[in-house]
């Protein structure tokens, strides 16, 4: 097929016609379809209900250095929990915290800490006139919203499939010490698939920053989420914890991961790493506001996964329910949007997103048009902060809780929204430049 753009009035207005009659037959089947969110299917959750089957001997509550798990204390968190988190957050289980279940309140909570007491004898940032943050677009929704419920200025910086973009990165904190700290999704960058190599990451851990305080959000929240085993044996993040040693700035990066995606989203257990002296400072900080976290859950989940290994043969099992369902994104996205040109999509190896763009301003319109089908996408605008996508062209693919059927059936709608909605500009165009044209034509009387 021709590109659209290339397209005269009258074939745009056949495929108009074609596109509307399509519409109304999807609107008629009564689609009620929900991709906004990046949720586990109810088949890889089933994959963790041994979880829930706990021993019933009088050993059962009792942890390997003998704590009574059902009883206060264990800031940190048992020992062998610290190990099987260390297995995520790459790094060694003296430096590994375990937390609750959710490695969005330890980030949340990290950033509250900074906020209100400052970093390591450094002014609290409540007390500066503003805080800005760099954030790797497009990213992950969320980590803006923490950024936005503190009323931190967010700098928007491109991510390519490597990373961020490092020159404008170096920029920044260089020049402004008010930037202190940049959002990272090391591995499968949530929505774009994006694989930090091992020279971002250096750079990240030796750049120059004006903020003595500047801090690495390292969010390692797909660390093990392959989609193949090739990807598992070939793919691996560099150290970053590592990398700023080696760069004289051992207390630059807090790294976090959780198990919501490897056994139950919002039922896992959740864990922070970092250097020495920042351990000292969150333990301070933390004691004051918590005892321990559930020692159940975090014995529950070691042997269930045990460690390694035994993640390895767990994320090989979602691989198995996950990789059909990208295999049909990326099938059913060069079938349907190839052609029409001014489209393009990311291919990841690993973590739960698509990340697609459409024609520029065309994302927000096909996204409603998916909505009044029955579909629901993430919010176009969503992967950027403050929900402004500048281009209004990114919509983020979330494939991994609709069954096969169900996820064929949402991408037809995409498909034919995302071509309609450019039908639509293109031809609002001509009529803009057919009126233009009328303007500048000579009169009779001229």
């Amino acid at each position: 097929m021709t590109p659209y753009a290339l397209m005269d009035r009258s074939r745009l207005e056949a495929e108009r016609n074609r596109l509307d009659q399509q519409y109304r037959q999807l609107k008629a089947q009564g689609l009620a379809l929900n991709m906004a969110r990046g949720k586990p299917s109810a088949e890889q959750l089933d994959l963790s209900m041994p979880l829930l089957s706990a021993p019933a001997d009088d050993r059962a509550f009792i942890a390997e250095d003998g704590t009574d798990c059902r009883n206060y204390g264990g800031l940190d968190g048992l020992p062998e929990a610290k190990r099987l988190m260390a297995c995520l957050l790459d790094d060694r289980p003296d430096n590994v915290i375990v937390g609750g279940s959710s490695s969005l309140t330890l980030m949340y909570d990290a950033f509250a800490r900074y906020w209100t007491f400052g970093v390591q004898g450094d002014a609290p940032w409540c007390t500066l006139p503003v805080v800005k943050w760099i954030c790797p677009v497009p990213g992950y929704d969320r980590h803006f919203g923490v950024l936005e419920a503190f009323g931190v200025e967010m700098i928007p910086v491109p991510i390519r499939d490597d990373g961020p973009d490092m020159e404008e990165v170096e920029r920044i904190v260089a020049e402004d010490s008010l930037v202190k700290g940049i959002w990272c999704v090391p591995q499968y960058s949530n929505p774009t698939g994006a694989v930090y190599a091992p020279e971002v990451v250096d750079r990240l851990a030796s750049m120059t920053c004006a903020a003595t305080d500047f801090r690495i959000f390292w969010d390692n929240a797909y660390a093990v989420h392959h989609l193949s085993d090739q990807a598992a044996a070939t793919i691996r993040v560099r150290d970053i914890h590592e990398a700023c040693r080696q760069a004289g700035n051992p207390d630059r990066c807090l790294k976090f991961a959780s198990t919501s995606k490897i056994t139950f989203a919002g039922a896992g257990v959740a864990a922070l790493a970092a250097s020495p002296a920042n351990l000292s400072e969150i333990r301070l900080r933390m004691s004051a506001g918590v005892i321990g976290y559930d020692k159940l859950n975090q014995l529950r989940h070691v042997r269930f996964l045990k460690d390694e290994e035994g993640i390895r043969r767990h994320m090989r099992a979602h691989a198995a329910l996950l990789a059909p369902k990208f295999d049909l994104v990326q099938r059913k996205l060069e079938q349907g949007l190839s052609d029409i040109g001014a489209c393009s999509w990311t291919t990841p190896q690993g973590g739960y997103f698509v990340s697609l763009d459409v024609p520029h301003g065309c994302a927000r319109e096909a996204v409603r048009r998916a909505r009044e089908v029955g579909v629901t996408l993430t919010s176009a605008g969503a992967t950027w902060p403050q929900g402004r996508d500048p281009r209004d062209a990114n919509i983020r693919i979330a494939p991994s809780m609709p069954s096969l059927s169900e996820l064929e059936q949402a991408l037809d709608v995409l498909v034919c929204c995302v071509r309609a909605a450019y039908v639509d500009q293109l031809l609002a165009k001509t009529n803009e430049d057919a009126q233009e044209d009328a303007r500048e034509a000579p009169t009779a009387d001229a």
